[in-house]
């Protein structure tokens, strides 16, 4: 086993900061699969993973998947081992996996350099991204020799045949690099454009367990625009989970995730307070907006659910047409006047979808603040409005601007 850093040779190369692993992991001696794994602390996964199958990602196609489906690739879960699951095929792996390959004849018994397998990646949210995981886990002397990615942008919903057509054009944004077996892969990526799709190479075959692809949303302007009314702070639609107090069971990002909860792991939930103290978490709209509604829902949370609540709303921008916290308030400031409450502190019950109608249309807002009291968990929230008219200039001006 071995840890390098390298150098930063490419724009969209790695830092220096992050830490490489290749070769070949131990063979698995029993015991906890995961004593060995090798992993890091990545500087870039407090992003979204914008290829979670909850915001409709999916793997569409694959060359070859011959000892594992390639739709393992996006399970949220960790990937799990299991050394007695043998099938028709030999050992099952939580995973994407292809046949070995093969030279061209007993001559050349090994695959050329340009051999590998590939599987293209629907991002169930379009955007920028900032960091992949590519995650062998349990691909311990299986795993790919070296790992590449690309990533495109097109509208629609097209075919694989479409995205593999030649007027289709693929950007490089993880250069072919080496990669260890049973190890946590990260590679940043500073590629700042909107992305649709990614092509995952593997060099020249092998496995991967899961893939993760984080970044920030760039919804589609005219999509919101059509809608007029929709959740201004929803994963989909832009919004993003900036900060919170507590992350110690669940990250708040999973409060604007699509759809109801399914179980309590599934929304936002805090360690037990032993203090006077009170939870919270900050949240960016996906631009300026102006908020008629609230829904707050505590589903799964029932022993556990936050016991009030209270939401406060601010703009960031200072009242003006231009974006950014620089320009006028800054949203970290929980302190500043400049927060307004928009509901005041309330009663929840669990396990229950609590819906607030405004009085009247807040004041524009770029940013809102939950606070929960004492501590507990919330599974969703909605904040249900309109972008203003200086949003919509902002949001369309970003999205041409990274390509969209």
């Amino acid at each position: 086993m071995s840890q390098d850093v390298p150098s930063n040779e490419t724009a969209t190369n790695a830092t220096a900061s992050i830490p490489r692993f290749t070769g070949d992991a131990s063979p698995y001696g029993a015991g906890d699969p995961y004593a060995d794994y090798r992993t890091a602390d990545f500087p870039f996964t407090h992003h979204a993973d914008l290829a979670d199958r909850r915001l409709g990602a999916s793997v569409v196609a694959a060359n070859d998947e011959f000892f594992a489906e390639r739709e393992n690739l996006l399970i949220p879960e960790a990937a799990v081992f299991d050394p007695e699951h043998f099938g028709h095929k030999g050992k099952i792996m939580d995973g994407w996996e292809t046949r070995r390959r093969r030279g061209a004849g007993a001559d050349r018994p090994h695959p050329a350099d340009e051999d590998h397998d590939w599987a293209l990646v629907r991002l169930g949210a379009p955007g920028v991204i900032h960091g992949i995981v590519v995650d062998t886990a349990h691909f311990r002397g299986n795993y790919p020799q070296a790992v590449s990615i690309e990533g495109t942008a097109v509208a629609g919903s097209p075919a694989p045949e479409e995205l593999l057509g030649p007027d289709v054009k693929w950007t490089e944004i993880v250069p072919r690099t080496a990669v260890g077996g049973h190890a946590a892969n990260g590679f940043e990526v500073d590629a700042r454009q909107r992305f649709t799709h990614l092509r995952i190479n593997q060099h020249p075959d092998g496995g991967i367990a899961r893939l993760r692809v984080h970044g920030e949303v760039v919804p589609d302007p005219e999509w919101l625009a059509a809608l007029g009314t929709f959740d201004v702070v929803a994963l989909e639609n832009g919004g993003a989970a900036q900060d919170a107090s507590d992350r110690f069971y669940s990250p708040p990002v999973n409060t604007i995730q699509p759809g109801r909860s399914r179980k309590m792991d599934d929304g936002w939930e805090t360690r037990r307070r032993r203090d006077q103290g009170h939870d919270w978490v900050r949240y960016a709209l996906a631009e300026q907006a102006e908020i008629r509604a609230i829904e707050i829902d505590t589903g799964c949370y029932k022993g556990n659910s936050a016991g009030w609540v209270a939401v406060y709303a601010v703009d960031a921008t200072g009242g003006g047409d231009s974006a950014g916290a620089s320009e006028g308030v800054d949203p970290a400031d929980h302190a500043s006047p400049a927060w307004v409450e928009i509901l005041p502190r309330t009663r929840l019950q669990p396990d229950t979808v609590h819906r607030f109608v405004l009085d009247r249309a807040a004041s524009p807002a770029t940013h809102v603040r939950i606070d929960i009291y004492p501590d507990g968990g919330i599974a969703r929230l909605r904040l249900h409005g309109s972008l203003t008219p200086a949003g919509a200039r902002r949001l369309a001006a970003r999205h041409a601007e990274l390509g969209g």
